[in-house]
């Protein structure tokens, strides 16, 4: 796999990042799949700067959680080179140490020979979800998909996924509402 900078993110790519109003992340594909970029919305959910994030694998944001089905998801996934997408509820803490349910979106960006290039994720807090935001998280992030899929052509590459994959949200909601009663009162020191 090869390793990615940021500066081979193409630039309306990054544009797009900047004015998204979701949290998003890109990640390489070289060992330990380190991110390369992430957005003002990812900063306002996590609390983490680019400075604190980019080369850095997003394991940091699980802290001591144990998240083992979502690990595997995300670890089978990751393996699976025909996978094109994967959607998880998993635990993960603010800069501040505050614990938090985030809905972890992730697909591929392949170039046209098929190779993945990038991850591209977004990320939803469904703490304290009530289903409307769920839902207009999913609206939103239908439409970033919508989105990026041109500027992604553009640079001669492909988003793997389907919109289908944005489904199931009072399954997803009731998935983080039991997380969450294992999370009440956690933080990191």
């Amino acid at each position: 796999m090869s390793e990615y900078a940021l500066e081979d993110a193409p630039a309306h790519l990054r544009a797009y990042f900047e004015t998204s109003t979701i949290a998003l992340a890109l990640a390489s594909t070289g060992d330990d799949t380190p991110l390369i970029l992430t957005n003002p919305g990812f900063e306002k959910l996590t609390g983490y700067t680019p400075d604190d994030v980019v080369g850095k694998n997003c394991r940091l944001l699980q802290g001591d959680a144990d998240n083992r089905e979502a690990r595997a998801t995300l670890r089978a996934f990751l393996e699976n080179q025909a996978a094109p997408n994967v959607r998880t509820p998993i635990v993960n803490f603010r800069k501040d140490g505050t614990a938090f349910v985030n809905l972890l979106y992730m697909s591929r960006l392949r170039s046209s020979d098929g190779q993945t290039q990038f991850f591209f994720a977004s990320q939803f807090d469904v703490s304290r979800a009530h289903p409307e935001r769920l839902e207009e998280y999913d609206r939103t992030l239908g439409q970033t998909l919508t989105s990026i899929t041109p500027l992604v052509a553009e640079s001669g590459m492909i988003i793997e996924g389907s919109l289908t994959t944005i489904a199931n949200s009072a399954h997803m909601i009731a998935q983080a509402r039991m997380m969450l009663a294992d999370l009440e009162g956690r933080s990191i020191p």
